[in-house]
């Protein structure tokens, strides 16, 4: 399996690094992207460095850079994951404005008619917010904001990251252990 990874400059880069970890200790073929944002966010929100978040993916490409092979159909990926998923980037994949790679991979994977799963953080949601997440909801893209689940009884942060990763990785048929199963517990 070939997954692109995005991560925008929202709150919550700690999703898409803890994407990065999973699929990496799951044998999983990743291209990541960051925005310019997404880079600053890791050390404001995280003790992580840019070097060990790029070090988890299979190839890291530059935002910037139109070339790459992921903005092209022909490159063979199963799907993309943005996480997290800022509302510019949202507003620029519901309006095909591909001004940046993550724009434009999720634009690919669109059109190729493959998976594409956003995972994004806002609050409040506007209703302009809602309206591109509609719009995008209406042609089959997974709209999964990492919303807390309290059945289980998170005991850390890291819980509660582990379950919103774990979502997505359902929406790929990923196999995982990140949390509990209802009915398991």
């Amino acid at each position: 399996m070939k997954l692109v990874i995005g991560m925008t400059g929202s709150t919550g880069v700690v999703y898409g690094i803890r994407m990065l970890e999973t699929l990496k200790n799951l044998g999983i073929e990743t291209h990541l992207i960051m925005s310019e944002w997404a880079a600053k966010c890791v050390s404001m929100e995280t003790e992580y460095s840019l070097d060990y978040v790029k070090s988890l993916a299979t190839n890291v490409s530059d935002e910037k850079n139109m070339a790459s092979s992921v903005s092209s159909g022909t490159h063979k990926i199963n799907g993309m994951i943005v996480a997290p998923c800022s509302m510019k980037t949202l507003a620029a994949i519901a309006n095909g404005y591909d001004d940046t790679l993550i724009a434009r991979a999720a634009g690919v994977t669109i059109k190729e008619s493959r998976k594409l799963v956003l995972m994004v953080r806002e609050t409040p949601l506007s209703a302009i917010h809602l309206e591109n997440m509609l719009k995008l909801s209406r042609l089959g893209i997974v709209i999964l904001p990492p919303v807390t689940e309290f059945y289980t009884k998170p005991k850390s942060i890291d819980e509660i990251i582990n379950h919103g990763v774990g979502k997505c990785l359902d929406q790929f048929d990923i196999e995982h252990d990140l949390y509990p199963r209802w009915g398991s517990f």
